[in-house]
């Protein structure tokens, strides 16, 4: 949970600082062409408001990343830049994923405060505001988190609420119902870069800054044009990522299960010989070598599997191998 604080001691000056800071807002984009119009339209309202109420400076913008798209996105972004040169953008060479897209993104921002949202609008907009006050009021870290998850199937409400709560049990720190939607200070985003893995499940890693923190809740949408491109794959993937880059848990959990599987196969030699000894009923050979080949296989094979995935991790992680590179900057 973030830390709900109610007052932090800041200098003068460091208020004053805060109160001319540049808003950066970091957007990744997969082939947005469709909803890239009005989200610019969008933002771009915003820096005005915000300007005018003079919560931000003038040299705020708007940063798209571009993880490699397949259609007009880059295009439109170039377009858009050439209008108003409050819209950046960042091309990546290849697709390499939403959480290197946002780090990427991230990195090249030089905003003393960064926001990051998705580019479909089903984050509110209007929720920046808030969080820009709360960056004044003197927290680096400001969680954007939902209401209620109205907008998603049965099946993903379950499936995403049952994970935060199994996360949360396994130890390891995120905002219940937060996605990627947040304002982070120069300080916290000049910590996260020490974060170095190539295995990434950003909403870990920033809870574990420490700065000062608070959530602004908002009402999410639906998504205003185009399809999804976070499908179930995409979202199983960054759930195991989310599991084994934050918690030795699973392989304790082998330790634990290996230790079951032998009480019970002493158990189950027990009932066998006494079966045998002391009653007729026993079917030769059976309960002495089929339960145990389908139990202690399918042991086997889940732990297998759960090794793997620790392994691989780890094999990811020693070649060091750059995370992205940027092919076109505006």
């Amino acid at each position: 949970m973030a830390n709900q604080l109610t007052s932090i001691p800041e200098s003068t000056e460091v208020r004053q600082a805060r109160r001319e800071a540049r808003l950066s807002i970091v957007v990744p984009c997969y082939n947005e062409q469709e909803v890239l119009p009005e989200t610019v339209a969008r933002l771009k309202d915003l820096l005005d408001r915000l300007i005018v109420r003079d919560k931000v400076a003038g040299g705020s913008h708007v940063v798209f990343v571009d993880d490699g798209s397949r259609d007009r996105t880059w295009e439109l972004v170039r377009e858009f830049n050439a209008g108003d040169p409050r819209i950046r953008g960042v091309k990546l060479s290849s697709n390499r994923g939403h959480q290197i897209a946002l780090i990427a993104g991230l990195f090249a921002a030089d905003g003393d405060a960064v926001v990051s949202i998705d580019a479909d609008l089903q984050d509110d907009v209007a929720a920046i505001e808030s969080m820009v006050d709360e960056y004044l009021a003197g927290r680096d870290v400001v969680y954007g988190v939902r209401r209620r998850r109205d907008t998603d199937t049965m099946f993903k409400k379950a499936s995403a609420e049952s994970y935060y709560r199994m996360l949360g049990m396994l130890g390891v720190k995120v905002v219940y119902n937060h996605a990627d939607f947040r304002l982070l200070s120069r300080r916290a985003l000049e910590a996260l870069k020490q974060y170095s893995e190539v295995n990434l499940f950003i909403r870990g890693i920033v809870p574990l800054l420490g700065f000062p923190s608070t959530t602004v809740y908002y009402e999410r949408h639906e998504r205003f044009a185009g399809e999804s491109k976070y499908p179930f794959r995409k979202m199983l993937a960054l759930a195991v990522d989310g599991v084994t880059s934050f918690t030795a848990f699973p392989l304790r959990l082998i330790a634990l299960l290996g230790t079951a599987v032998s009480l019970l196969s002493v158990a189950m030699v027990v009932w066998v010989l006494w079966i045998r000894l002391y009653s007729g009923l026993a079917i030769p050979g059976w309960a002495s070598s089929v339960i145990p080949i389908y139990f202690l296989g399918g042991v086997q094979l889940l732990s297998i599997g759960v090794l793997g995935e620790y392994v691989a991790k780890l094999y990811f992680e020693a070649k060091r191998r750059p995370r992205y590179f940027i092919e076109e900057q505006l």
